[in-house]
């Protein structure tokens, strides 16, 4: 384990001098999609007949789920590379209706249920590796059967759209931009004629592009978005900086004013990450924020929701004297909940750690070890990771809902998660999503997972 962090911040030095690349031009894609359709009408399985198995793993992550308010057994879901599927059963079958467009990328949907109207985002709003650009947003006004031709065809990647409650043809979105470039694309784009043209109202930097936009329920000129710094290399991921805010616009989206300053109680600086919205009224809303801040040594004591919800964790000391038969015994999912708190690789999770030590690869004193060395190396403490502020003067001022840290939910992943949810009917009642999804009842002063036994 020692040599593999020794390689990789090896690599890390010497492949960070080289220059950022340029993002593909949207005239390249479009002549990519034309090669596309040339090569299915002229491809000889054209007339072959495949039948359909659904949503697989190889569909990969659900980004977005939009449900009828009208009758919740109708949904449409979003995969980030898996198209577009809908459900009228609640759930008991789905139906593709996204084949027929020029990609099955997605980042965000939003759908007038009234017109039947659904937009989607193309291009995963995460910033992984495998997350892959699209062609812009496509529009299909006859529920998936046809969509229309991309628009804001250089977004690479969508973090959120809102459609105006009261006017269909009114739709705001959020371009995150591209993965490993600098872009002038990012920003926020709005459109008052059903996407026959867009307006750009708000830009931070080409670094920075807009992963979330949320609304007050019963007033659209009342909105926020969130924008989010990252560097996404090959080898490394930077996921925040000076430039990841919040906005806010009392006007829909025409004009907007940057409202988390150094005296609004809100984070600033180069640790700030992903920021996640959610609006209950015209004056209350929740900012979840994925803190790249390292945290006080105290901090990682006091833990707002594995404290009262763990039971026997494991530390780091408890390997340093644990026999090779003590350890291939440990509960899988006790140890991946300590392996992934502690930072490991993905690859690094309870069965390839245990065949490690059972082939005599590793010893459980080489976990103890790999901390060591790696808290010695890359960092004095851990960063703080999940916070949650609540603010009750429309976003004058914010504050942090608990006391201490919130473990055991974004572990090294909150650029993944990063997003909130408040009940309509109850200001307390919040949701902040992670690996489990874990809820509030007392505006996030304490905390409670949604999955029980976990």
């Amino acid at each position: 384990m020692k040599r593999v962090l020794s390689l990789a911040i090896i690599l890390s030095s010497c492949i960070g001098l080289s220059q950022i690349p340029t993002a593909t031009p949207a005239t390249q894609v479009q002549q990519g999609l034309e090669q596309h359709q040339q090569q299915v009408e002229n491809s000889p399985f054209k007339n072959l007949s495949f039948e359909n198995i659904g949503p697989t793993v190889m569909s990969g992550r659900v980004v977005d789920v939009d449900v009828n308010p009208s009758d919740p057994t109708e949904m449409l879901v979003a995969y980030a590379s898996g198209g577009l599927w809908y459900t009228d059963n609640n759930g008991t079958s789905f139906t593709p209706i996204m084949d027929s467009a020029g990609t099955i990328n997605l980042g965000d949907i939003a759908v007038d249920w009234t017109a039947k109207t659904i937009w989607a985002g193309t291009g995963e709003n995460n910033s992984s590796r495998s997350s892959y650009a699209g062609i812009g947003v496509l529009k299909s006004t006859d529920w998936g059967k046809t969509w229309s031709q991309p628009m804001l065809t250089d977004s690479h990647h969508i973090g959120r759209i809102l459609i105006n409650p009261s006017n269909g043809d009114h739709v705001i979105v959020a371009v995150t931009g591209p993965l490993y470039s600098t872009s002038d694309a990012r920003g926020i784009y709005t459109t008052k004629n059903g996407g026959s043209s867009w307006e750009k109202t708000l830009y931070a930097t080409d670094m920075a592009g807009f992963i979330d936009l949320a609304h007050s329920p019963n007033n659209f000129d009342i909105m926020y978005a969130a924008s989010w710094e990252k560097d996404r290399k090959a080898w490394n991921f930077d996921g925040d900086g000076d430039a990841s805010a919040i906005y806010k616009s009392t006007d829909a989206g025409q004009t907007w004013e940057k409202i988390t300053t150094e005296k609004s109680g809100f984070p600033v600086g180069s640790g700030v990450g992903r920021i996640g919205l959610a609006v209950y009224d015209d004056n209350t809303v929740y900012a979840v924020h994925d803190s790249q801040f390292r945290r006080d040594k105290d901090d990682s004591e006091n833990n707002a929701f594995a404290k009262a919800n763990s039971k026997n964790d494991l530390s780091k000391d408890d390997f340093k004297s644990m026999s090779k038969e003590a350890f291939l015994k440990l509960d899988n999912d006790r140890l991946n909940k300590f392996l992934k708190r502690n930072g490991f690789q993905e690859k690094y999770r309870a069965d390839n750690v245990k065949n490690m030590v059972r082939s005599g690869d590793a010893t459980p004193l080489d976990v103890a070890k790999y901390l060591e060395n790696a808290n010695t190396q890359l960092f004095d403490t851990p960063v703080k990771g999940a916070e949650l502020y609540r603010s009750n003067d429309g976003g004058k001022t914010w504050k942090k809902t608990h006391e201490g840290q919130i473990d055991d939910v974004f572990y090294s992943y909150g650029y993944y998660f990063a997003q909130v949810r408040v009940d309509p009917s109850d200001v307390n009642h919040v949701y902040v999503m992670g690996v489990p999804i874990i809820k509030s009842n007392d505006g996030g002063a304490t905390w409670e997972s949604t999955f029980p036994g976990s």
